[in-house]
């Protein structure tokens, strides 16, 4: 082991500890997998800024990057987000899941939304969360932020830290800023696990959040729908309903989590998994993200690492289905590039070593 790796697992095991909010603890539900606790750290920290650089999880305890906005409670946004219309999402239960409008039209699909969108003015929003009873639909606001949301907002906003912000832009030579989504939801509220596809500061400013994070490196154990589906890069998987048999790879499924309160920042890399809980009996939450475009490609060095893996995975899958035009095709062909070869017995044995190959790491 380096005298790094030395030095990172001494400072880990010294500065690392669960959120102190004792409070919290009794209402973290159990799953079915281990984990551990993500790095919380200063944000002058050495090792918070090594962990950036690897693309690894930190929470980051003093970056100040929101601190203007810790202010945005139910109340203050509804005196000043104005009367225009943001989008929000209803669900029968506690669970919102991604899916994507575009792809239910291109591929006729039979999928049904677990969810549904509406556009409420912020004082409608806050009244059906506050009139909010056990039956109703819940409630979650998901809005970019832009010079719509009322000029106080954008005032605060534009005095977030961005010196900071632009520095870790700069040296870990990520792109462009996309966007900042405001997040405003009940407890108990729960966006299933996922990945994305651009680096993000999550950012919390009012309640408390629970957040799980596996590594790419889990890509297989969690089972991703394919890219055609309207929940593309959303997991088959249900936590609260696991299938050991159907998903058997669930069984060597290992996390990290971490709760993140009013000033934390939480640095989810590009392609980790993660699944996000507004943390029941603690109050509604607001939290702000940062999404910046991944870099430029780096070098390519042998091993590939497994989120270049999964992104050579997932660009073969595009550019099949955007030439077939039909995602029923994409298997077959796949299958015949491998195959198409052989016959008789031999293809029997290169279809069982495909499969096996397929299979989830198990180590």
């Amino acid at each position: 082991m380096s005298v790094a790796s030395d030095q990172m697992e001494e400072s880990v095991e010294h500065k690392q500890h669960v959120v102190n909010h004792n409070h919290t603890a009794h209402h973290l539900k159990q799953y079915f997998f281990p984990t551990e606790h993500v790095p919380r750290l200063s944000a002058s920290d050495p090792l918070a800024s090594q962990l950036i650089a690897e693309e690894k999880p930190v929470v980051l305890t003093d970056t100040n990057l929101c601190d203007t906005a810790l202010k945005w409670d139910l109340d203050y946004l509804a005196q000043h987000m104005g009367s225009e219309r943001y989008m929000v999402f209803l669900s029968n239960n506690h669970k919102f899941k991604y899916y994507d409008e575009a792809k239910i039209k291109q591929y006729k699909t039979n999928f049904v939304p677990p969810t549904r969108r509406v556009d409420l003015t912020f004082p409608e929003f806050v009244k059906k969360l506050r009139e909010w009873k056990p039956g109703d639909e819940r409630v979650y606001l998901q809005q970019g932020l832009n010079n719509t949301v009322g000029q106080a907002i954008v005032m605060d906003f534009l005095q977030f830290n961005w010196q900071w912000l632009n520095m870790q832009q700069k040296n870990n030579n990520w792109g462009p800023l996309t966007s900042n989504l405001l997040l405003v939801g009940m407890e108990g509220n729960v966006t299933p696990v996922h990945y994305d596809e651009q680096q993000n500061f999550f950012s919390q400013l009012v309640g408390y959040k629970r957040c799980i994070l596996f590594a790419p490196e889990h890509y297989e154990r969690l089972y991703p729908y394919p890219v055609y589906h309207p929940h593309d890069r959303q997991s088959q998987v249900d936590f609260d309903d696991p299938d050991m048999e159907k998903f058997p790879g669930l069984k060597h499924l290992q996390g990290m989590e971490a709760v993140v309160g009013p000033g934390d920042v939480l640095y989810i890399p590009m392609y980790w998994w993660h699944q996000i809980e507004s943390l029941p009996h603690l109050g509604n939450t607001v939290s702000v993200n940062f999404w910046y475009k991944g870099g430029p490609t780096e070098k390519i060095e042998y091993p590939l690492k497994p989120r270049q893996k999964l992104a050579i995975m997932r660009n073969v899958e595009k550019m099949l289905l955007e030439a077939l035009r039909e995602p029923a095709e994409v298997g077959p062909l796949l299958r015949s590039l491998v195959l198409g070869r052989y016959t008789g017995e031999e293809a029997d044995r290169q279809e069982g070593a495909l499969l096996s190959a397929a299979a989830p790491h198990t180590n």
